[in-house]
């Protein structure tokens, strides 16, 4: 039996809370799993100890049965310390698109031409 150790969510509509549950990953996303292991609260502030709360022992337990974290659990248990830091590759997605680059050279060349003309006037009054 494959295991995953992923999110259920709950809650009401727009006020979603989350079980971090052990789940066959056959099984649906909120449906029947094998062990609640702690919670996830996304509307309490990122720096609240209650966002994300983790039964320590019994996810150890877990990983150590073969279960395999999605990767948003991995990140839970990577700030908590439980396993090593992935490196993540992002590839291109903040990445500005062509248009914008272009743009954004652009509104550089004529931020830098009206300073170099403004300058220019100083200069002068400056030289005589």
């Amino acid at each position: 039996m494959a295991m995953k150790i992923r999110l259920a969510r709950g809650g009401s509509k727009k006020r979603p809370f989350y079980r971090v549950v052990a789940a066959d990953t056959r099984m649906p996303r909120d449906g029947r799993y094998v062990e609640k292991l702690g919670t996830y609260n996304p509307l309490l502030a990122k720096d609240d100890e209650n966002r994300v709360e983790l039964n320590v022992e019994r996810v150890q337990y877990w990983l150590g049965e073969g279960a395999q974290p999605t990767d948003r659990v991995s990140r839970f248990l990577e700030a908590a310390g439980i396993i090593a830091k992935k490196e993540r590759a992002n590839m291109k997605k903040a990445e500005p698109g062509k248009k914008a680059v272009a743009r954004a050279e652009e509104k550089a060349s004529k931020a830098a031409a009206a300073a170099e003309a403004a300058a220019a006037p100083a200069e002068e009054a400056a030289a005589e």
